[in-house]
């Protein structure tokens, strides 16, 4: 019976996203602005959790998985909005929309909304693995108070994680928001947390992710919910965030001295320039 319901979490929020995921992509074709999917992103895993807590609101688990996810991504869209409304089109979908051509329309949704639904989808894990928990809970809110000290301490393991990660990922955005405000051409940030590492924003963003999954590793199929940290990871620093943003600074000088001192991703203390 558990794996049945899980299979129809699963598939539930699938259609979901991709629901969502269309209703952006008419947004994009509205104000000819392919990195509304920036904005989408954290809002549709807010929505997920929102839906999910419909069908499934009561549980020991899932109310403080949904409140993380919720808070994450609604912090997310929002500092995403008023960026994007301060400047024109990303340069990464600029790029592509000279690229593709007259095939622009078909493109973008499949290989940008389309795409970024099916990633959403499985790193949703954690939040389908709570839904599912659920199931079983009886109609219990248990939260903390719950007699199982073993998945209590997993619970509590894992919001302290996530918390740490929010933090990182907040402070970050809003240093490099202040940043921009006031920067000259070719300047970088390299005060406050970009001091000890060159992307401290999407640090936060995989150690959140990591956070969520030790909240439900120790529910039935929990397991599974791995491939949600490990995707994030593998996208942020292989694919779509750091690859992209450290191309785009190639041939800056003064960039590239500060890659030579400064942590790519974990924060650390940066290496001490040679003396001559």
């Amino acid at each position: 019976m558990a794996t049945i319901n899980m299979f129809w979490i699963f598939i539930s929020t699938g259609l979901l996203i991709v629901l969502h995921q269309m209703i952006w992509y008419l947004i994009s074709l509205v104000k000819k602005r392919m990195d509304v999917a920036d904005i989408a992103w954290g809002i549709g895993f807010a929505s997920v959790a929102i839906s999910l807590f419909i069908m499934y609101p009561m549980g020991g688990y899932n109310l403080p998985v949904y409140t993380a996810v919720i808070a994450w991504g609604i912090r997310l869209a929002i500092h995403i909005g008023r960026r994007n409304n301060q400047k024109e089109e990303d340069y990464r979908y600029r790029q592509w929309r000279e690229d593709w051509g007259d095939t622009i329309y078909w493109r973008s949704f499949l290989q940008v909304f389309l795409l970024q639904g099916f990633f959403m989808w499985i790193i949703a894990a954690p939040l389908m693995v709570a839904a599912a928990a659920a199931e079983h809970s009886d109609g219990k809110i248990t939260l903390f108070f719950s007699n199982n000290l073993d998945g209590k301490l997993f619970l509590t393991v894992g919001l302290l994680v996530w918390l740490i990660g929010f933090l990182l990922q907040s402070v970050a955005d809003d240093q490099l928001r202040r940043f921009i405000k006031t920067k000259t051409e070719g300047e970088i940030l390299k005060t406050g947390l970009w001091k000890y590492s060159r992307h401290p924003n999407y640090f936060g963003e995989i150690v959140m992710w990591w956070g969520l999954f030790i909240m439900v590793v120790y529910l039935p199929g929990g397991g599974w919910a791995l491939a949600s940290p490990v995707l994030i990871t593998y996208l942020i620093i292989f694919v779509s965030g750091v690859p992209m943003l450290e191309n785009k600074k190639l041939g800056n000088s003064t960039y590239e001295t500060y890659k030579k001192h400064t942590s790519m991703l974990i924060p650390w203390f940066p290496k001490k320039q040679p003396t001559i």
